[in-house]
């Protein structure tokens, strides 16, 4: 399962390298870069956790691995149509397109930031399969401190800092 999460996690990040550029040839303003590299480590720490978690702590798989299986599923499923319902415009930085309408089909309809529920999901349910509580607990922690602490408000602050430079304007958030 590590090496499919590794793949999807490097196939994922090409596809946010191809839309960065094309967001920023648009005129996208990146807000935030700073913050990027924590939600890098926080990914592999992640990742290292689990699986040594339950290699080393939990040796066999939680007797409830199926459920956590399937709330990884409908994780992937959320997270698919987030990326589908965005096309050019998702990434996994903030980068705002001053002038372009806000995204309002797929998920977007029914939640203002699907994509992290997806990744709150996957962050939680993976360790739980293998058994691996302690670093779901952890990294479950971490991701909410960062995504309520900094990654949301910064969303929201690069927002309003475009809306006040024109109030006609609405823009475009890309996550």
């Amino acid at each position: 399962m590590a090496a499919l999460i590794i793949f999807q996690r490097l196939w994922e990040l090409s596809i946010a390298k191809k839309n960065r550029i094309w967001s920023l040839s648009e005129g996208a303003q990146e807000f935030g870069a700073w913050h990027y590299p924590l939600f890098f480590l926080l990914h592999i720490g992640w990742l290292i956790g689990w699986t040594l978690e339950a290699s080393l702590v939990s040796s066999s798989m939680s007797e409830f691995w199926y459920l956590w299986l399937g709330l990884f599923v409908i994780a992937q499923g959320l997270r698919y149509w987030c990326i589908g319902s965005l096309g050019k415009l998702w990434n996994t930085r903030i980068l705002v397109i001053p002038g372009r309408l806000t995204v309002q089909k797929g998920p977007y309809r029914f939640l203002s930031h699907p994509n992290y529920v997806a990744v709150a999901i996957e962050l939680i349910s993976v360790p739980l399969i293998f058994g691996a509580w302690i670093t779901a607990s952890v990294v479950t922690l971490l991701n909410a401190a960062l995504l309520l602490g900094i990654r949301i408000p910064e969303e929201e602050r690069a927002l309003k800092l475009l809306k006040q430079a024109d109030p006609k304007e609405d823009s475009t958030l890309l996550v």
